[in-house]
């Protein structure tokens, strides 16, 4: 067994240096930019209001912003013929669903269209409705890939979940036949073609293989308790997000009822944790604002980043959270950061530059006001902070350069868990939320077998050699873990038990050998489960 998980992670390891250590240039589809009718109109579309969308797309700027794809989601159809055809409700679209993806190309931007996995659409109301009955992809996975994506030619295909639900079906393999239908007309056409996912929950960790995004959380709604709780939820979600797959936290309801602190924590956060950006609102009544903001050219640079990757939280002080992640280059000098204040009242914070892994002057430019300082280098052995004042419910964003600095903790609720899924509840690794936590979470229920492992990526030395690698731990057993670095493992590295499972964290220390550069280091236990992981630091 031991051999065995040695050679898995080896493999692990060839994958991460192709999709983690990309260098800084685009191989892969940028998150999803564009418009999704269901937010406003829901079931109450037609030909001349999704005409009337892609219109205002372009002349409000947002194409020339980079927003690309209108996208048709449920009420379109008009049930399904016996002979297996779906049929058009031809009041809404007299001409029919080709003509309607012929207009939006002809601005010169890309057409998406709906279905559902099982059998029944989600605006069937539970199989009430019949237009939405017997429309769904299940049993007509290739026809109707086909139809939509060949015959219609629509670029993009969000698959909700209502009707697979409904059926009983295995998310994984209904999902993997969706897959491998778009895949065969991709072949067919030489088009790329976007395919997300809306199961409403993070599927599991093989979502990335057939998949463009997916969603994590329930549907959105326009009010902020909806958003400030998507952001909770996709916090520790972070490591899923990478190589061309993104999490999804569903469509932006900037431009409706919120207020503009409210709506800018809403884009920055979808921005810099790379989630697709759809608009929810009337295009063609936007107050200027928020049309400034879905506009803001920094939010969608970090966006829209080369890399790809998620951002990952930093610090925190209550509820306020800083998150960050690399832009242009992995471990360069170029950051962006984001400071959310979820409470109800003004908080005041003090970033620790050293959590941003940043040193000497550090560049400051303001996502928002467009204002650049220069932050001056801390003194020997002094804190670099950078101080910053966040209203109720808003953000502060940032673009920050500066002298990298190695990171020498990495939490453990921002490592990529190998068996981590929502949707059933099965014994693999999970995080909580604990107050003696070091940055407030730690990852329990690792172990138990070969796969069931955390892994933290990336993790950079600036020197070939000998490190104490210093785990932080709770466990009310004696307990052990299997330890492997860049493919060697070390087994059964004891950890004494303590009073607590969640509060009495305590440390052991693991002499471990790195290369300078990146590294991978995972922890599992075949046969048993490890201690609960709070975080490691690296000397």
């Amino acid at each position: 067994m031991k051999k065995q998980r040695s050679l898995l992670l080896s493999v692990f390891l060839g994958m991460n240096a192709l999709v983690w250590a990309q260098p800084a240039q685009r191989t892969f589809l940028p998150p999803t930019m564009g418009w999704s009718s269901w937010n406003t109109f829901a079931l109450n579309i037609s030909d001349k209001i999704i005409e009337g969308q892609a219109d205002a797309m372009v002349s409000q700027g947002l194409k020339e912003a980079g927003y690309q794809y209108i996208n048709i989601d449920d009420g379109f159809w008009d049930g399904r013929a016996k002979d297996g055809q779906l049929i058009i409700n031809r009041k809404r679209f007299p001409n029919g669903m080709r003509a309607v993806a012929d207009y939006i190309h002809k601005l010169g931007l890309k057409a998406g269209i709906y279905s559902d996995a099982g059998d029944n659409a989600c605006g069937s109301n539970a199989g009430t409705q019949a237009y939405g009955l017997g429309i769904g992809l299940a049993g007509y996975e290739e026809q109707d890939i086909k139809t939509y994506l060949q015959d219609w030619d629509y670029d993009f295909i969000k698959v909700d979940y209502c009707g697979g639900m409904h059926m009983g079906l295995d998310e994984r393999e209904q999902y993997t036949k969706i897959s491998n239908a778009i895949r065969k007309t991709e072949q067919q056409t030489g088009k790329r073609l976007v395919f997300n996912i809306c199961r409403w929950a993070y599927p599991g960790t093989w979502v990335s293989d057939i998949a463009d995004s997916w969603r994590t959380t329930g549907d959105i709604w326009d009010g902020w308790p909806s958003v400030r709780d998507i952001v909770k939820e996709n916090l520790y979600l972070q490591a899923y997000t990478g190589g061309g797959h993104y999490n999804d936290m569903d469509m932006l309801e900037i431009g409706r009822s919120m207020n503009e602190n409210e709506e800018r924590t809403h884009m920055a956060y979808w921005c810099i944790a790379s989630s697709p950006l759809l608009i929810g609102c009337d295009m063609s009544k936007l107050r200027p604002s928020s049309l400034a903001l879905l506009k803001n050219k920094d939010l969608i640079a970090m966006n829209q980043d080369a890399l790809g990757i998620g951002a990952p939280v930093v610090q925190r002080e209550g509820d306020v959270y800083v998150v960050a992640k690399d832009m242009e280059q992995l471990h360069g000098s170029k950051r962006a950061v984001v400071i959310m204040n979820l409470s109800d009242a003004e908080q005041s914070v003090r970033v620790d530059l050293a959590r941003l892994e940043l040193g000497g002057k550090v560049q400051v430019h303001d996502c928002f006001t467009g204002r650049n300082q220069t932050l001056k280098a801390a003194k020997k052995g002094a804190q670099q902070l950078f101080e910053v004042t966040v209203p109720a419910h808003g953000s502060q964003a940032y673009i920050m350069t500066g002298t990298r600095m190695a990171k020498t903790c990495y939490e453990a609720e921002e490592a990529w868990l190998h068996n981590y899924q929502e949707i059933k509840n099965a014994q693999t690794a999970n995080y909580s939320l604990s107050k003696e936590a070091s940055g407030g979470a730690y990852v329990y229920n690792i172990g138990g077998n070969l796969q069931n492992y955390m892994e933290w990526r990336n993790v950079w030395a600036d020197h070939d050699g000998a490190y104490t690698m210093t785990l932080r731990y709770a466990s009310k057993e004696n307990r052990s873990a299997d330890i492997t670095v860049n493919g060697v493992t070390m087994n059964n590295v004891a950890m004494p038990k303590g009073t607590s499972w969640d509060s009495d964290f305590r440390t052991v220390d693991v002499p471990v050998v790195l290369k300078r550069g990146f590294n991978t280091i995972s922890i599992g236990q075949d046969y048993g489960f490890t201690p609960n992981i709070d975080c490691m630091e690296l000397k």
